[in-house]
């Protein structure tokens, strides 16, 4: 797929890129920022830790998707395992398309490339959690394959805070 005769590119991020990461962090706050996000700005904290904490995680990484040179996408995802089907899975943790480039093949390029990546490793499936109000997201999922909307696993989480560093006094 092209835009003014431009491919689009898939590649892999470099993590240790500071630029790259500021890419990332841009991307990913344009889309905390609207409706299918949580219609606010990311943290500064969350900033600061984006790259040591990509770096750090051993089962990490990041495609960016990009359109005449210009970084448009990402997608962060992490390998895991299946238990039940005793095989490698692929979880994207976060996919974002800066809205000037939706509907553009961003998207669709970058699932594809990370399907083929899955395959290659032999992983039993590929999952993701969406927001049930982004409709755009959720066609995108469903033309390239994914499925179970109407499971009945939820998605629940426990936010976990640091600790501020200060000690308590124990008696």
């Amino acid at each position: 797929m092209t835009i003014d005769d431009s491919p689009i590119e898939v590649r892999e991020t470099r993590l240790e890129d500071s630029d790259e990461i500021d890419q990332l962090f841009e991307i990913l706050d344009a889309y905390a920022r609207g409706a299918g996000g949580q219609n606010a700005p990311l943290s500064p904290e969350a900033r600061e830790n984006l790259g040591p904490g990509l770096r750090d995680h051993p089962n990490a990484f990041v495609l960016f998707g990009s359109l005449a040179g210009r970084v448009v996408g990402a997608a962060v995802c992490v390998w895991g395992f299946s238990t039940f089907a005793g095989r490698p899975s692929l979880n994207l943790h976060d996919f974002s398309v800066l809205p000037e480039a939706q509907g553009l093949g961003v998207g669709t390029a970058l699932l594809s490339e990370l399907e083929r990546r899955a395959r290659e490793r032999g992983a039993a499936k590929m999952t993701l959690e969406v927001h049930d109000s982004n409709e755009a997201a959720k066609r995108l999922y469903a033309r390239f394959g994914f499925e179970g909307w109407s499971s009945p696993t939820l998605f629940v989480s426990k936010p976990l805070r640091r600790a501020s560093g200060r000690r308590r006094n124990r008696e």
